[in-house]
């Protein structure tokens, strides 16, 4: 087929090049604007679903799990320090 093509397009190697490019483009942009818009309903890429109604796949209904709604004092129940930084001072150059 693509060489069908090639030997169809006119004015040297010039015009078969310019030609292909041409092509190419035409062929990316109608893809681009009209299959793709068209096909993009039809696609479940949208369609995503991460949790259930008790917001953990798997868990029974109207259990509570700790996250966003946790107390307040939890959250400064970490083991590390995050007010400064904890590396070791760079050594001295040479």
């Amino acid at each position: 087929m693509y060489s069908w093509i090639w030997r169809k397009l006119p004015f040297g190697l010039v015009g078969k090049l310019t030609g292909s490019v041409l092509l190419t483009a035409a062929t990316v942009a109608l893809l681009w604007y009209v299959v793709f818009p068209w096909a993009e309903p039809l696609l479940p890429f949208d369609d995503v679903q991460v949790t259930q109604d008790s917001e953990v796949p798997g868990a029974p209904p109207g259990e509570v799990i700790p996250g966003d709604d946790a107390p307040a004092g939890d959250e400064h129940d970490l083991p590390y320090d995050t007010e400064r930084n904890n590396t070791p001072p760079a050594s001295p150059n040479r």
